[in-house]
């Protein structure tokens, strides 16, 4: 059983694709669901940005050890604090125009609720820092969205070449990916099984 509601609905449904069964199979059920902390769940994708995710994950052990992070506390601390434990100087402050952001507007999963996807993507690449990439890991791992492709990920699209092909470009990943609406994120998670292995 899984907290997830609507996994084995996904799940069914992307079984009719004879490309991406093989993996369903092998990988089991997926799940999605909301994070319990929004606001950290998008500290460690600006973490993960453009870098593996063992190193990010070193960073973000040590983030997570030294400060209580919340939008209030990593707000109040000073950048040179921040890189002192791994953060770049880049980061450092995308983790605190994001605390700004979260704690002016008062973020919740509720302030999203009404938003659209492409809504909420507009909405937080307002912030320092968040591109499409960035909001797109939130609007899956932060907000549990269950349609959402991001193409922007280098795994996806390894995972896409590996599933579906390879030379495909990223407006044709796209295209094909619209067969698995509007399960996408589910997709999107063997994708990523598909690539690592």
């Amino acid at each position: 059983m899984t907290d997830d509601p609507t996994a084995d609905e996904a799940i069914a449904a992307l079984r009719a694709d004879d490309t991406l069964e093989p993996y369903i199979r092998e990988h089991g059920t997926v799940a999605i669901s909301p994070a319990d902390d929004l606001y950290q769940r998008l500290v460690v994708s600006l973490l993960r940005q453009q870098v593996s995710i063992d190193a990010a994950d070193a960073v973000r052990d040590r983030l997570f050890e030294q400060f209580e992070v919340t939008p209030e506390a990593i707000a109040a601390t000073k950048p040179d604090r921040l890189t002192d434990v791994g953060l770049s100087s880049a980061k450092a402050e995308y983790a605190r125009a994001a605390a700004e952001a979260f704690r002016d507007r008062e973020y919740t999963l509720e302030s999203f609720e009404g938003l659209d996807d492409e809504a909420v993507i507009d909405e937080l690449t307002t912030i320092r820092g968040v591109g499409p990439w960035t909001a797109k890991m939130f609007l899956l791992y932060g907000l549990g969205r269950t349609d959402v492709f991001p193409v922007e990920d280098l795994g996806i699209r390894r995972g896409m070449e590996i599933v579906c092909g390879p030379e495909l470009t990223r407006g044709e990943m796209v295209e094909r990916a619209q067969e698995w609406a509007p399960y996408r994120s589910y997709a999107s998670l063997y994708l990523w099984r598909a690539y690592e292995g």
